[in-house]
């Protein structure tokens, strides 16, 4: 794994460690309303089920309060209740049992409601994530940055976590967040040169899943790269799941943490002996059978793909006789594109190389 450099203060939601030495921790959010608390259920299973470390979920009134204390009691993973414009909605989400809340910044009302939430938090233990949009800005905070949008986001979460430090609170998470990479990198930049408090990392409205992806990827990419974020989203408009499988492909992919095998393919070339594509699809079922630490090569010829893809310790590629499997650059035989599963599912075997 790369060198990597979280922030040195870390936090803890119930047992979830964020930020110091822990991992860069990969979460999501709740698309069904905390009103189908049945499906709320299976959206839940699912992001589980994917690794999902934290879930964040909206919480808009005080009549869904019994639906979330129900959810945080089934759920195996940390729930963050997520609340706008009422300080008494964050009073219920703790009291149903919510122990971290995110907050945008500058709409919890006065002081003297800042402060009453503020004791309850101190109180109860409960971790406070600053998260600071682009799109929730008002006209002042704007206004007084010069039209700096990433000004603005970063002296609006510096100015929240000087107030709940002035109460006495001091499990906190920033966040500043804007659908623009640019914005968003400068922003998080000039909070993580100000603060230790952990970060959390994201684009906000990225879009749908291709294109979302690749957005997110630059910016998170940046953001890791330089030793900024203990927690990601991947903002998607589409299924949470997916939500959760780019952002621990973004971590595998800088060397941060490794989740699944590592899988390379050729792009195929008039040398190709087979469809490549096709190849990768019989063979990417049979990555869920070994250790994640394995790295397996899918190649078009046996001219380059055992030679290019030598560091992989199990490799398929395509050659006359049928298809070749190689490891660490070393040809193990030739079979049938029909026996391939089998032998390939065989040859991990001897190897160690399965979980």
């Amino acid at each position: 794994m790369g060198v990597f450099q979280l922030s040195k203060k870390s936090v803890y939601i119930g047992a979830l460690g964020i930020g110091g030495n822990f991992p860069v921790r990969v979460e999501s959010m709740l698309r069904t309303p905390l009103a189908d608390i049945k499906a709320c259920m299976t959206e839940l299973t699912g992001l589980e089920r994917e690794g999902c470390e934290l879930v964040r979920v909206a919480f808009p009134d005080p009549g869904s309060a019994k639906n979330l204390s129900r959810l945080i009691s089934l759920s195996t993973v940390e729930i963050m209740a997520d609340i706008h414009f009422d300080h008494r909605l964050a009073i219920g989400a703790i009291d149903a049992g919510c122990r971290s809340i995110r907050i945008n910044p500058g709409n919890m009302g006065g002081r003297k409601k800042l402060k009453e939430l503020s004791d309850l938090v101190v109180e109860r233990e409960v971790l406070v994530r600053i998260g600071a949009n682009a799109g929730s800005l008002s006209s002042s905070q704007v206004e007084r940055a010069g039209r700096d949008i990433a000004k603005a986001l970063s002296d609006t979460v510096s100015e929240q976590v000087f107030a709940l430090q002035d109460n006495g609170v001091d499990r906190i998470i920033i966040s500043a967040k804007s659908s623009s990479p640019q914005v968003t990198l400068k922003a998080n930049t000039f909070l993580a040169s100000k603060f230790q408090y952990p970060i959390h990392a994201g684009l906000t409205e990225a879009g749908p899943t291709e294109r979302g992806i690749i957005k997110s990827s630059v910016a998170l990419g940046t953001l890791l790269g330089a030793g900024i974020g203990d927690t990601i989203r991947v903002s998607l408009t589409g299924r949470a799941t997916d939500e959760v499988k780019a952002g621990k492909r973004i971590l595998q992919a800088l060397g941060i943490r490794r989740f699944e095998p590592e899988l390379i393919s050729c792009p195929a070339c008039g040398r190709r002996r087979v469809d490549v594509a096709f190849l990768v699809e019989l063979i990417e079922p049979l990555l869920k059978e070994l250790s994640p630490e394995t790295t397996v090569a899918v190649m078009g010829c046996e001219v380059n793909g055992p030679r290019e893809a030598a560091g992989a310790d199990i490799g398929v590629a395509g050659t006359p006789a049928g298809i070749m499997l190689f490891s660490r650059g070393e040809s193990r035989g030739v079979c049938r594109l029909e026996d391939l599963s089998e032998t390939f599912l065989s040859l991990c075997r001897e190897g160690g190389l399965l979980r």
